[in-house]
């Protein structure tokens, strides 16, 4: 400092003076210097801050990718379902769909969009109102829909608000059908809402201890250049950390920042420019007080004396303690800082080798013994870091310096510095721990994405591959080769073991089955599971007798009984086989699907291998299928009417309307040529609602024209029976109180229980429309059964009809059933009446009505107008 008493012109002198003009550069040395330290630390901060924040926002991206992908992959099962059966109806979607809940996921619901209009619902309960929405004609949710379907991808939309109520991110995956030609069609969209709350709380969102705050962009996966829909719009302008969630056909990206924002100022800045400016005053001043000695040497003894106490102030306040060793005798000389550190006291006597030795931890005093006598034989200087032992038990970490040095005389020195370090020892420490912990926390996630990828590869139950492991093997693969077969096995009867024993057993016989099919199977084939009983083998090698005797073993062991808590069980397997014959995997197993569904077809419990036969029959039921669906649109299918009569006095009591197809090319086509084909399109609904109508309509002309028909009977179909729909159609159509009959085949009967069929079977009758049993006989129904139905009518099928001429036991057998219809009050028709030798047995054993060819045969409606007036049969009769 300058003394006060100093002139202007002394001021002016010193600090022009050359002696000063060192410290003057050295100051601005240090300060550019002090100023460059300054920023490197606060960009280290910042960097450290941010690498922070990005390590907890990859935690994050993590889980939201393998919760969406997770829970989709879930969905994935369902849609190979779909694909298998396309004309798959509420009550089996809601089967299939009801397993995926069973599951660790945030699925709120699964809706199935044929056409792209939901018509498949699960749970119904609380998503009613999304029943019906026509994606078309969404604005909201229209371009997601047509997106996936037009780029055949998975498409997550979102958030989105739900018609019925809250809002939920989508998943539509785009559903496409195999055809009988190789392609396939589009079916519509299964979609899968995820729930928000729980996706962000299974995610690590909201979690209460989350010390960052997160903003989500991307509405419908457009990644950074969409919409924000989570966190606040502070959080994307302040310079946020930012990574990508990858989802199906988009992105969306994570933006974060610390709670409360980025921090001003690092957390070591004045400690560091605290030390920097003790550095500086260790540089500058020695250099100011040099050169005011070098001018003034003799003059200023005692501003020297002041500026070398503050030298060991300054010293002091670093906490460097100095120290001297005269190494020809061993003599140490601590300053005060020097005993401090080595737990000494502050008392000015000399010291030796055991106060250093003794103080060093015993682990580290060979190698510190070592280094300084490497020091001192070369002369050089003297550099270690060794740890204390003090007398609290505490350990402390020091480092020292010095230099080998002779004074005036040539005797021997070391002079050097020590400080305290351990709070930098510590903090590497912590570093070092801290880096161990992420890399044990990423590779803990490496697991965890193996598992999820494992889960989602392999069934649950089984452990066997699933049907995503299935699609990815075989379009990894590549076309297969000229030995490759896929089995295509499906268990019989499990369904009845699954609703009687419970799902349990069902559990059960799966993982026997699985076991059976691994057993039989050879090490090189692959086995997956992939539907709810369904199976499939792709073996390599084989020629077709050996698959076939494959087949045979596991048909075989399939048919012996499983024990399950003291019950027998019995199930069989279905399998249909396809060798590959040039034709991709993915049509391979189209074709073991086709052979499969001939052999459940033939009897079950049997294999079919695929063949040009069946391909030809494909081909053909496809052609017939496009023609009925053309049919349908073009009104080709007709009612045709086949009078009944009054047994005894042989007058027209009803007249049964006949669906017919005016095949273009072919003719009058009966529905033994079309129904199977029109029932595996599920449009059987659809004709009987056209044959239906025209019977109405006709009726209606005869009734105005004066022709008196007492009543028409229709036949309706087991499928429009399950139609939710069926009975407010019907109130739609006004029909007169018991002038209308629905003919119910024996098969659909109430002994399944389907609570639809009976509550619809109930309001028919409330409509004054009249029920009757057709070709009873040949089904399974019982007295039980007619007591509960409760018919006004049932018809004697044609098989037991024809014998009654010839045989007595088919006539007494005849006569039972017209006396148990007459002793319930029920009326008995006879249909297959071929000759009036069988009107008149009939007549004698009571039958009240009569059908058949004798009397009258099948007709168009004008033709039926003509035999109805002209009564030609009276005189037959």
């Amino acid at each position: 400092m300058i003394r006060a008493g100093f002139s202007l012109g002394r001021v002016r002198e010193a600090v022009f003076s050359s002696a000063n003009l060192p410290a003057a550069i050295a100051f601005v040395v240090l300060l550019i210097c002090a100023i460059f330290v300054d920023q490197q630390n606060r960009r280290v901060s910042d960097q450290l801050t941010r690498a922070d924040v990005l390590y907890k926002v990859n935690v994050i991206r993590a889980k939201l990718e393998g919760n969406i992908n997770g829970n989709l992959q879930l969905v994935q099962g369902l849609v190979s379902a779909v694909v298998t059966e396309p004309y798959m109806g509420q009550q089996r979607f809601a089967s299939l769909a009801a397993n995926l809940f069973k599951q660790k996921s945030q699925l709120r619901n699964i809706g199935g969009a044929p056409d792209l209009v939901i018509s498949l619902m699960y749970p119904v309960e609380g998503n009613e109102k999304a029943i019906g929405l026509d994606y078309r004609k969404n604005e909201a949710q229209r371009m997601a829909a047509f997106r996936a379907r037009d780029q055949r991808i998975s498409v997550l939309a979102g958030p989105v608000d739900l018609k019925q109520g809250g809002r939920a991110f989508i998943g539509r995956i785009p559903v496409f059908v195999p055809t009988a030609g190789g392609g396939d069609r589009f079916w519509g969209l299964v979609s899968a809402a995820i729930d928000i709350d729980r996706l962000y709380a299974a995610s690590g969102l909201t979690d209460p201890d989350l010390d960052i705050d997160v903003a989500l962009t991307g509405t419908d996966a457009l990644g950074g250049g969409g919409q924000r829909f989570f966190g606040g719009p502070n959080i994307v302008g302040d310079n946020p950390v930012t990574a990508e969630v990858q989802l199906p056909a988009g992105s969306w990206q994570i933006s974060a920042i610390p709670k409360g924002g980025w921090p001003t100022v690092p957390k070591n800045e004045w400690v560091l420019r605290t030390l920097m400016g003790l550095a500086a005053a260790l540089v500058v001043l020695p250099i100011l007080v040099a050169g005011r000695l070098f001018g003034e040497r003799q003059k200023n003894y005692a501003e020297l004396r002041r500026l070398s106490q503050r030298l060991e102030l300054a010293l002091e306040a670093s906490g460097i303690g100095v120290w001297e060793q005269n190494l020809a005798t061993d003599e140490l000389l601590w300053d005060d800082r020097v005993d401090e550190i080595y737990d000494k006291p502050a008392d000015g006597k000399p010291r030796g080798y055991d106060d250093w030795a003794l103080a060093i931890h015993p682990e580290d005093i060979a190698r510190a013994q070592h280094e300084f006598d490497l020091a001192v034989a070369a002369k050089g200087p003297y550099s270690a870091q060794y740890r204390l032992l003090r007398q609290d038990g505490t350990v402390r970490h020091v480092r020292a310096r010095a230099s080998y040095f002779q004074d005036g005389d040539g005797t021997p020195k070391m002079i050097g510095a020590e400080w305290d370090v351990t709070s930098d020892v510590l903090l590497n420490e912590t570093l070092v721990w801290e880096r161990q912990l992420s890399e044990s926390k990423n590779a803990e996630l490496e697991m965890a994405k193996a598992r999820i990828e494992h889960v989602a590869l392999h069934d649950s139950l089984t452990g066997l591959p699933n049907r995503r492991y299935l699609d990815e093997m075989l379009a990894e693969s590549g076309p297969p080769n000229g030995h490759a077969a896929l089995l295509h096995l499906d268990l019989d009867r499990f369904k009845h073991i699954n609703d009687t024993l419970g799902h349990a057993a069902g559990d059960a016989m799966l993982m026997h089955a699985s076991k059976v099919i691994k057993a039989n199977a050879g090490t090189s084939d692959f086995v997956a599971r992939i539907g709810g009983d369904e199976f499939v083998v792709v073996s390599h090698g084989r020629s077709e007798q050996e698959l076939a005797s494959l087949a045979d073993r596991i048909i075989e062991e399939m048919r012996q009984p499983v024990a399950y808590q003291g019950h027998q069980c019995r199930f069989g397997v279905s399998i249909g086989i396809a060798a590959n014959n040039g034709v991709d995997a993915k049509q391979l197993l189209v074709n073991a699907d086709l052979a499969l569904y001939r052999a459940k077809s033939r009897g079950r419990n049997r294999y079919e291998f695929f063949n040009e036969e069946l391909q030809s029959e494909i081909v053909k039921t496809k052609q017939t299928a496009d023609e009925i669906l053309g049919g349908l649109e073009g009104d080709e299918f007709v009612a045709y009417y086949q009078p009944q009569f009054d047994a005894k006095t042989l007058e027209i009591v009803g007249v049964e309307a006949l669906s017919r197809w005016r095949h273009p090319g072919s003719g009058t086509l009966t529905p033994d040529v079309f129904l199977k084909v029109a029932e595996e399109l599920n449009v059987v609904s659809l004709i009987d609602r056209a044959i239906l109508k025209q019977a109405l309509e006709n009726f209606e002309r005869w009734s105005l024209d004066g022709l008196k028909i007492p009543r028409v009977s229709v036949n309706v179909s087991a499928r429009r029976l399950e139609d939710k729909d069926l009975i407010e159609g019907l109130r739609q159509l006004a029909i007169k109180e018991g002038t209308v009959s629905f003919e119910l085949v024996e098969s659909i009967f109430l002994d399944e229980n389907d609570d639809l069929v009976s509550w619809n079977i109930e309001h028919i009758k409330e409509l004054g429309i009249d029920i009757e049993i057709d070709d009873f006989g040949t089904g399974h129904a019982s007295v039980v059964s007619l007591l509960k139905l409760q018919p006004r009518r049932l018809k004697i099928d044609r098989q037991l009809i024809t014998p009654i001429t010839g045989s007595r036991a088919q006539r007494r057998l005849v006569s039972s059933i017209i006396e148990i219809g007459k002793s319930l009050g029920i009326e008995v028709v006879a249909e297959g009446v071929e000759t009036m030798e069988h009107a008149g047995i009939l007549k004698e054993l009571g039958c009240d009505i009569l059908q058949g060819y004798a009397l009258g045969r099948p007709m168009d409606a004008e033709a039926f107008r003509a035999f109805a007036e002209s009564r030609k049969w009276l005189a037959a009769g």
